[in-house]
């Protein structure tokens, strides 16, 4: 009788470092991004990942900017940002 135990540990462990969850890509430098406060109807420029638990703050688009100044140029075209 073989011995399962060991090779079926191997399999596991060589698709745990399969997944996803474990090849997290390194950042690649300063992140903006446009939120809302929907009390003010306002969009502002952070430079944190917004929080979706915040009440009245959301994000006002999906998109990733790699500077301040990119970010606070699509606050102009921006739908949600001016209603």
């Amino acid at each position: 009788m073989k011995p399962v135990l060991p090779v079926l540990l191997g399999v596991i462990s060589l698709l745990m470092l399969e997944c996803a969850g474990f090849a997290q890509p390194a950042k690649s430098g300063p992140a903006f991004y446009v939120v809302l406060n929907s009390l003010t109807r306002s969009c502002t420029v952070v430079d944190k990942t917004p929080r979706t638990d915040t009440p009245n703050i959301t994000v006002a688009s999906d998109a990733i900017y790699k500077t301040r100044a990119e970010a606070e140029d699509a606050i102009k075209t921006l739908k949600p940002c001016n209603p």
